[in-house]
């Protein structure tokens, strides 16, 4: 979210309406009002002070859409999501850009000072010689902001279902757009669609084969099919060779390898009598599964020492492979990081 930036310049005129001075000194006191909040980072009091300026515009023929926006980013760092909702839904709906022109132009002394259009369109028409250089320049648009923005407003307060639809309109308008691009992901995720989510980040990954979050959330994906448990732990691994400390991606890596053991115990507990050689076989399967996890329980306790649970992990897989030595060395850690777990 970006954060507003109050080197507004108001053009004298703006405020102007003939002899209404009753609503210019209104207008004057609520944008100082506004500004004032913001700055003190009251953003619950700036947020309604800049509706105010927007709406006693509107009421004298400007319908300057910039107080809105300036309003609903207010309201989103107050924290008043259903606000700042229907703010930037109304501004991307009405078509608002955020793009504003200035007009400016150099006097007989050097000053240059910002005209409105009118004005600014007569001194080049009229003064020749009492003013030049007249220049304009636009500002950016903040239009992609207002996606990015309610998109994030939108996950946040679960409405995921319209946070998507946002997503693939503001996505029409800007195809590269990276953040909608990633949060586009992370909605299909939380509204259920996975297969439309594994298809968003297979896309992404093409464009971007060095995001090592998006291979840690394609092999999450990938691990819950047990067709495709092979490429679960090919992802996870591309995860770690990009990040080497990414300890979830470790984590994943150890589980998927092993697998369900506990119901690989009950198989083998069940032949144990009646079909010892086959309940072997799967004793010795199960160990060459807990020994090729080894390495990634390893990286994952080296990317997070004081886990409890990577402590443990890799505790158990010594044992199971006969590693007592180590498998000591982590009761004991196991222990010290037990004694430190706060009181249930």
């Amino acid at each position: 979210m970006k954060k507003l930036i109050l080197s507004l310049a108001i053009v004298a005129s703006a405020f102007a309406f003939g002899q209404k001075e009753d609503v210019n000194a209104k207008l004057q006191s609520a944008n100082k009002a506004a500004m004032d909040a913001y700055n003190a980072k009251n953003y619950a009091a700036s947020a309604p002070k800049f509706v105010e300026v927007y709406d006693l515009l509107k009421a004298n023929g400007q319908d300057d859409k910039t107080y809105m926006y300036y309003a609903g980013l207010s309201y989103a760092l107050a924290n008043n999501s259903d606000a700042a909702i229907k703010i930037y839904q109304d501004l991307i709906n009405s078509g608002y850009t955020g793009v504003q022109t200035t007009y400016t132009a150099k006097d007989k002394a050097g000053n240059v000072a910002t005209y409105d259009k009118q004005t600014w369109d007569l001194l080049k028409k009229n003064s020749s010689k009492d003013y030049t250089d007249f220049k304009t320049e636009q500002t950016p648009s903040v239009e992609p902001d207002l996606y990015e923005t309610l998109s994030t407003l939108l996950l946040n307060a679960k409405k995921n279902d319209e946070a998507v639809a946002l997503i693939e309109k503001g996505l029409a308008k800007f195809p590269n757009n990276a953040k909608l691009k990633e949060a586009q992901g992370t909605a299909l995720y939380a509204s259920g669609n996975t297969e439309k989510f594994m298809q968003n980040l297979k896309e992404q990954l093409a464009k971007n084969p060095n995001d090592a979050t998006n291979w840690y959330n394609l092999g999450v994906l990938q691990a819950k099919d047990p067709a495709s448990v092979d490429a679960a732990i090919e992802s996870f691994k591309k995860a770690t060779e990009l990040k080497s400390d990414f300890a979830n991606a470790y984590q994943n890596l150890v589980y998927t390898t092993i697998g369900d053991d506990s119901k690989a115990v009950e198989e083998i507990n069940a032949l144990r009598k009646t079909k010892p050689d086959d309940a072997t076989k799967l004793i010795d399967a199960r160990k060459a599964r807990f020994e090729k996890s080894l390495p990634f329980a390893e990286s994952w306790y080296k990317a997070m020492p004081t886990s409890l649970e990577a402590v443990s992990t890799l505790k158990d897989i010594y044992s199971i492979t006969k590693n007592q030595a180590k498998a000591t060395e982590m009761k004991a850690k196991e222990a010290e990081l037990q004694a430190k777990q706060p009181a249930k």
